[in-house]
């Protein structure tokens, strides 16, 4: 048997990440990864049972490692506000820090095996922010709303920012860089859209 190494098993997973970021995974396939990876098809089913325990193993850990990233210095008990600021930072750092992990996990979500991935993602997160949303609603800190309402509202305008910061443009702007004046200011709206 084999052993495993993990300079290997690193370039495995990076270059899979980058192939499905260009190619999509329907553009995917083990043999384009193993001369991506510089290593024999054989070589990579030491690490992965198939093609896709692969995509589902590493994409699992890219969401857990953003899910670990965004909990940073936060807790569930801190005030609404101050703990959507950090999430809203540590979301940031990480979307600009990793760029290429970011367009992949997207890539997957939409993809047939997100149900599978979604089975191997870390529930701690869930009950963090859960908790931390409870406790906003009980200090009367957030207006109780429905789940996919709270998110929408609470996540999707830092996100469309940084789409914006990624393309370098937005719909009127030539050129667009995000920086902490616009994602405070645009926080600031969002927090009053979310208190009591």
């Amino acid at each position: 048997m084999r052993t495993r190494d993990e300079n290997k098993e690193e370039a495995i997973r990076q270059k899979a990440i980058e192939l499905i970021v260009t190619n999509g995974l329907e553009g995917f396939s083990i043999h384009k990864l193993a001369k991506a990876a510089n290593v024999s098809p054989a070589t990579i089913y030491i690490y992965y049972k198939d093609k896709e325990d692969l995509v589902v193993n590493i994409t699992a850990d890219v969401f857990n490692k953003m899910q670990e990233h965004s909990l940073r210095n936060f807790s569930s008990d801190m005030s609404f506000e101050e703990g959507l600021r950090i999430q809203w930072k540590n979301r940031a750092t990480f979307f600009l820090e990793n760029p290429v992990e970011v367009q992949f996990v997207e890539h997957l979500r939409y993809s047939p095996v997100y149900n599978k991935i979604a089975q191997c993602i870390k529930n701690e997160f869930k009950m963090i922010m859960g908790k931390f949303v409870h406790n906003a609603v009980e200090k009367k800190q957030l207006v109780p709303l429905p789940f996919e309402v709270y998110w929408s509202v609470a996540f999707a305008p830092l996100y469309q920012l940084m789409k914006f910061h990624t393309q370098g443009f937005s719909y009127v702007s030539p050129g667009f860089t995000l920086t902490n004046e616009i994602m405070e200011e645009t926080l600031q709206y969002v927090l009053k859209a979310l208190k009591p």
